[in-house]
């Protein structure tokens, strides 16, 4: 039984407010030519896992991180770009329906976020922390959820153990892989239905749908099997060419 559902902030719960995404063009000003998915482990670990004064001090450790010189117009164009994505973020359209939902049938909700300590601004301006059960951030925590201990302090936090919560995020790496190394099941939130993986969603309505009917833990169920017969036939076609 789900006593309770986790949720990743960006792209599940809320839009960025800049596109392509701050990260993304984070990368880009500092004129990097790497592999994102390269890129993305070093930028988190470092703005992300420690509590910094301010974004000033948060983006000279990126710049040291990739032994780039922290010039002041570097750091000046890195800070307007992530203000300004914190200016225009929004939560998607059904998200406070959802987490409403979830809190009217007693589901308990937890937040779990790779993350600037920027977070706590968004969250205060339309009024979220009042919904969640538990919160856990990467910079107050100094791991990032492809770390399992990270999960594995929320549920602390939420009393409750992996097998009765399931999380939902928008990253298959942090979110989906990061939570199973923890025990936890785990749906992807694929809103623009671009990426062949299961189990997914296209968006949070369809969580609640799935929950009013009871028919959640079957969903995963079959999603997961599916996924794993498409991950075989991809290491056979592999094995052949």
């Amino acid at each position: 039984m789900i006593k309770g559902v986790l949720f990743d902030f960006w792209g599940t719960l809320a839009e960025n407010g800049i596109f392509p995404s701050p990260v993304k063009q984070a990368r880009y000003i500092l004129r990097l030519r790497m592999l994102f998915k390269d890129f993305i482990v070093r930028f988190e670990q470092a703005m992300m896992t420690k509590p910094y004064k301010d974004l000033n001090e948060a983006f000279t450790a990126v710049c040291k991180e990739f032994d780039l010189e922290p010039h002041d117009f570097i750091i000046e164009k890195l800070v307007g770009m992530w203000n300004k994505n914190e200016l225009l973020a929004n939560p998607f359209l059904e998200t406070v329906e959802v987490l409403d939902y979830l809190k009217k049938n007693k589901i308990k909700i937890g937040l779990i976020s790779n993350t600037p300590s920027t977070i706590t601004r968004i969250l205060d301006k339309f009024n979220l922390n009042k919904y969640f059960d538990g919160i856990i951030f990467s910079y107050d925590t100094g791991l990032l959820k492809t770390n399992p201990d990270m999960f594995k302090k929320l549920l602390k936090k939420m009393k409750l153990k992996p097998g009765e919560v399931i999380m939902i995020g928008d990253s298959i790496p942090t979110d989906v892989i990061g939570a199973r190394g923890a025990g936890i099941k785990s749906i992807l939130v694929d809103r623009r239905n671009r990426r062949d993986f299961t189990p997914k969603i296209i968006n949070l309505r369809e969580l609640k749908d799935l929950l009013e009917k009871k028919e959640i833990e079957d969903f995963i169920s079959k999603g997961e099997a599916e996924q794993e017969k498409r991950n075989e036939q991809k290491a056979e076609e592999a094995k052949e060419e």
